[in-house]
């Protein structure tokens, strides 16, 4: 606690290698709070300034803290084939409104080895119109993998954007077993 009564924020973070580069995984009291694609030099760096901003309290490296270990835990037992859900304690606080709601449906209601697509997803939240929408979301997405928007998919077969790159998109559909056909 400061001078004024209120408990400052703690944050945990750590840098995990995985068959898609290194994520950096960070998490608050409630929970995991973001995962970062290609945490290395400048991208860590940048990563780590914005959760300081957004989050406020110190950042502290902390791979054994429990969160962090329960996470890098299921996230080697998801990249050997071993695990299909997470079951991770999750801080949504990076993430509001139709944004969250979105991912929330995405995280409960896409199971591993399928996909949605984006108009699909929009209609199950009640916005059947907002698939532009929808990919905005999932662009916000603070807790990629965990919260699976590499599963949301174009109407028409293809794979859609991805913030960790189209590569890495292709990686995980290709570990859930639902590689989309080629486009040509």
């Amino acid at each position: 606690m400061d001078s004024h009564g209120h408990n400052e924020q703690r944050v945990a973070w750590t840098v995990v290698g995985t068959d898609i580069g290194p994520l950096l995984l960070a998490a608050t009291r409630e929970g995991l709070v973001n995962v970062v694609f290609h945490a290395t030099g400048a991208v860590r760096d940048k990563a780590l300034d914005r959760l300081a901003s957004r989050l406020g309290g110190e950042l502290v490296e902390a791979p054994d803290s429990p969160v962090l270990a329960e996470a890098i835990r299921q996230l080697k037992a998801y990249f050997a084939g071993e695990r299909h859900d997470f079951e991770l304690p999750l801080d949504w606080s990076l993430i509001s409104g139709f944004n969250r709601q979105v991912l929330r449906e995405l995280a409960s209601g896409v199971p591993f080895g399928s996909v949605v697509g984006y108009g699909a997803l929009a209609g199950r939240v009640g916005q059947p119109g907002a698939a532009q929408a929808v990919g905005m979301a999932m662009g916000a997405n603070p807790l990629p993998v965990v919260v699976p928007c590499h599963r949301v998919v174009e109407s028409d077969g293809g794979i859609g954007g991805f913030g960790g790159g189209l590569e890495t998109k292709r990686k995980l559909l290709a570990l859930e077993g639902v590689l989309p056909e080629p486009l040509f």
